[in-house]
């Protein structure tokens, strides 16, 4: 599927879209049909694809019993006011990315991804066994939903760039789309930073509008088309060492379902974080490929210069979370950080020194 039909499909909002919007959850015999909004275009590659899949899972599961109708990014809300969506009754659930939501908490920052921080491995551990579910329940309880670890990208790539980098000079005035705590750290480099959309992002390039952009890696940025107006693709990130996905439900509703509904949901979106991390894990290379033999895309490695810039830019902005936040944010980056420091000494002792030999002494 071409850029142009996904985002096509994904940005329009039919009359049929219009009218399920303003209906209500329909109720019926012990039936009840939930509305899911999304951040991603329709059909798009491992983010927009999970999100279906996941809502076609819980219906299956469920035998019908909760069935989930999705709505692409436009379809009924805009992209970037899904959680709204969920907050204010238009929708029961919404699928994207919690560090979208900064706004309304920056400690929110933390359940996506960090600049330096967790891996898919690492956050899924932190969320699950050693307390992380508990603190963003306790961050999402301010605004009445709940939210879920539904998938992650992995590793991601560092960008788009129209020209190559050559140092920290080459940030200066930079016009980058990056969201996050990974902008904030773009910022204190020298970039000028702004989020948008995906399906906003292509035409920002194209016009002028930016100069750099980063998604997510290969997968997603192959459909989106960037390679037509940027060749210079810069990998891997130290901004985003892995995108989780996240569903939020409105809390109440959800307490209201039958136990094993409940149960359904919960299993279903922790089957999907390692489904939608496979996806990425294969299927990464292979686009990276055809961006490189069909695309003449040069692959670069950041300069290690903004490799170690961008190292302390991250403690900055993490160390100001902590010390200067609101006190929701001090109690999940001092969590987060704690965290991090235990499990990287598995992660960096075992995965890492294996990798490395692996790298240096097998090949087949």
């Amino acid at each position: 599927m071409d850029r142009r039909s996904f985002i096509r499909r994904g940005a329009l909002a039919g009359a049929g879209a219009g009218a399920a919007a303003l209906a209500t959850p329909a109720v019926a015999q012990d039936r009840i049909t939930w509305r899911m909004v999304t951040t991603w275009p329709k059909n798009f590659p491992g983010l927009g694809v999970g999100a279906q899949r996941l809502a076609d899972r819980i219906t299956a599961a469920s035998g019908g019993r909760l069935t989930v109708q999705v709505y692409a990014a436009g379809e009924m809300v805009p992209p970037l006011q899904s959680l709204d969506a969920v907050i204010d009754g238009t929708a029961e659930m919404s699928h994207g990315a919690a560090y979208y939501w900064q706004n309304k908490s920056t400690a929110l920052n933390f359940f996506t991804g960090v600049p330096y921080g967790m891996t898919s491995q690492e956050l899924s551990a932190w969320v699950v066994h050693m307390g992380g579910q508990e603190l963003w329940d306790e961050v999402y309880d301010q605004f009445g939903v709940q939210a879920f670890l539904s998938g992650n990208t992995g590793v991601q790539a560092g960008g788009w760039f129209r020209d190559e980098l050559t140092g920290l000079d080459s940030l200066q005035g930079l016009r980058f789309r990056t969201p996050g705590l990974g902008g904030r750290v773009w910022e204190k480099m020298g970039a000028t930073v702004t989020n948008m959309a995906a399906g906003e992002i292509f035409q920002a390039l194209q016009s002028g509008a930016l100069d750099a952009a980063e998604f997510v890696g290969p997968y997603n940025d192959l459909a989106l088309g960037f390679y037509q107006v940027a060749k210079n693709y810069y990998t891997p990130s130290f901004t985003e060492p892995g995108l989780a996905t996240e569903l939020v439900v409105d809390k109440a509703k959800f307490q209201e379902l039958p136990a094993d509904l409940q149960e359904i949901v919960r299993a279903v979106c922790q089957s999907e974080y390692d489904t939608v991390t496979s996806d990425f894990m294969a299927n990464d290379p292979r686009a990276l490929q055809t961006l490189v033999n069909d695309h003449d895309v040069q692959v670069r490695a950041f300069p290690d210069e903004i490799v170690e810039a961008g190292a302390q830019a991250a403690m900055e902005v993490i160390a100001e979370l902590r010390d200067t936040g609101d006190e929701m944010t001090k109690k999940v980056t001092e969590h987060f950080i704690s965290s991090l420091n235990l499990m990287r000494t598995r992660s960096e002792g075992n995965e890492m020194s294996y990798l490395q030999a692996r790298n240096q002494y097998f090949s087949l």
